[in-house]
């Protein structure tokens, strides 16, 4: 049984469970499905001094924390039991064009170690990637009104036209990121 729940899950099976997350949170418990609303919780929670922002009753919202625990509980739980370890990360041979042309060549992980590891944190590589980027997103999901999942699955869900803009930006932004500036930053920083 644990070989079949090892090997590669068409998308579809995760898109489908999501799909029907998204209703179940709204009819169960007049809930919504999002990540970064999560990560305010937790700074309500911990910083609600004198920030207007995040002056409420985040406690009404503690369910918010079990599903961020779930999510870092069921990566653990993938990674560690679920995958095997010493066999490359299938990545379509393109794919692997274009990393080895950007200088990773480690594919033996989930993250390339040539990008992900401790040493480029205090990298200029690491500072643009791990720092800029965050605040980047950070900002963008905050301007935004919400994360990916927020609205790309839950706002369109709600056929909210808000929605639909942030996930036609998202999709834009990410095309642009990955086409333009990901091969220009590496060209830069090599």
């Amino acid at each position: 049984m644990l070989e079949i729940i090892k090997q590669p899950w068409h998308w579809a099976v995760s898109g489908t469970i999501i799909g029907l997350i998204v209703p179940l949170l709204l009819i169960l418990g007049n809930k919504k499905f999002g990540i970064s609303s999560s990560f305010r919780h937790i700074c309500a929670a911990c910083f609600s001094g004198n920030i207007k922002f995040f002056k409420y009753d985040w406690k009404k919202e503690i369910w918010n924390w079990f599903f961020v625990a779930g999510i870092v509980i069921g990566a653990f739980i993938a990674s560690t039991f679920l995958s095997n370890p010493g066999e490359a990360i299938q990545i379509a041979p393109k794919t692997i064009e274009t990393l080895k042309s950007y200088g990773i060549k480690d594919f033996n992980s989930l993250l390339p170690a040539d990008l992900f590891n401790w040493g480029n944190l205090i990298s200029f590589k690491g500072l643009i990637f791990f720092v800029l980027g965050g605040l980047m997103i950070g900002f963008g999901t905050r301007y935004a009104g919400g994360c990916t999942s927020g609205h790309s699955i839950m706002g369109l869900a709600n056929l909210q036209k808000a929605s639909l803009v942030a996930t036609i930006f998202f999709m834009a932004g990410g095309f642009i990121s990955a086409n333009i500036f990901i091969p220009l930053i590496f060209k830069l920083i090599q």
